[in-house]
C-alpha cells in the first residue's frame, strides 16, 4: 500500500469515528442550514471523539462544546457573530450539547484581550483551523455536497498521524507555551495516555507508550 493509500485510509477511518458521535452527526447535517460563509465543525468535539473511541469511551464522553467557525469578512461586528451564535442555538436546541460558533474574521480582534498575546488577521476558516495550539488537534469537517454526511470534507493541514498517536506538541503557527501547556495538561488530566512534547521535553502517557513500534512510529513523523 502506497503513502498516500494509507493518507486516505486514515482520512476514512477519521470521518468515521468522528460521525460515530451522534452529535458530530446531527451537526453537520443541520449545517447548511445556517447559510454561513466557509463554515466548518472544528476541533475537540472531533478528535475527542477519536480519543474516546482508543480509550474504550463512549463517543461523546468529556467533550466540553462543539464549534462551528465560518469566515465572514462582511461584517466584523460582535453583535453579527452574536446573531449568528442565536441562530446556530436554536437549529440546535433538542441536542443536549453546548454550541459555540465563532467568525474567523474577528478572532485578531478579540484574542490578546481574551488571551494576552497578539494574533494575526486571518484569511479563512481554514487558517483558523491551522493555528489551534496543537498541531494534531488542527481538523475540520465540512458538509460536502455528497447526499450523505458520510462523505464531508476533511481538512487536517498537519495530517492525522499525529492525531492517532496521542503526541502533543507546540504548534510554530501559534507559539504561546503556557497557553499550549495548558491545553495539552487538560487533554491528559482526561485521555491520559497522551503524550506531551514540549521543549525538549517529553511526558509520557501510559500502556500506548509501552509498544515499541508505536513510539517509532511518532518519533519518525514527518510533515
Amino acid at each position: 500500500m502506497s503513502e498516500q493509500d494509507d493518507k486516505a485510509a486514515l482520512t476514512r477511518r477519521f470521518v468515521s469515528e468522528a460521525l460515530q458521535n451522534p452529535h458530530n452527526a446531527a451537526l453537520l447535517e443541520r449545517l447548511p442550514f445556517l447559510g454561513l460563509p466557509d463554515a466548518w465543525l472544528v476541533a475537540g468535539c472531533l478528535f475527542q471523539t477519536v480519543w474516546n473511541l482508543r480509550s474504550g469511551l463512549a463517543p461523546t464522553a468529556h467533550i466540553k462544546d462543539y464549534d462551528l467557525f465560518y469566515f465572514d469578512a462582511s461584517d466584523l461586528s460582535e453583535a453579527a457573530e452574536q446573531a449568528v451564535q442565536d441562530r446556530a442555538t436554536a437549529l440546535f436546541a433538542d441536542l443536549p450539547i453546548t454550541v459555540e460558533a465563532k467568525n474567523q474574521a474577528r478572532v485578531d480582534l478579540w484574542y490578546e484581550r481574551w488571551f494576552g498575546y497578539p494574533y494575526s488577521p486571518l484569511q479563512s476558516a481554514r487558517n483558523g483551523i491551522e493555528r489551534f495550539l496543537v498541531p494534531c488537534t488542527c481538523v475540520g469537517l465540512q458538509p460536502s455536497n455528497a447526499p450523505s454526511i458520510a462523505q464531508p470534507t476533511l481538512y487536517a493541514p498537519y495530517g492525522l498521524e499525529e492525531l492517532y498517536a496521542g503526541l502533543l506538541q507546540p504548534n510554530p503557527a501559534c507559539p504561546h507555551l503556557p497557553l499550549f501547556e495548558a491545553k495539552a495538561k487538560s487533554y491528559r488530566e482526561r485521555w491520559p495516555w497522551l503524550t506531551i512534547q514540549a521543549a525538549g521535553h517529553v511526558a509520557a502517557g501510559g500502556p500506548f507508550y509501552n509498544d515499541d513500534a508505536a513510539i517509532s512510529s511518532v518519533f519518525g513523523l514527518k510533515r
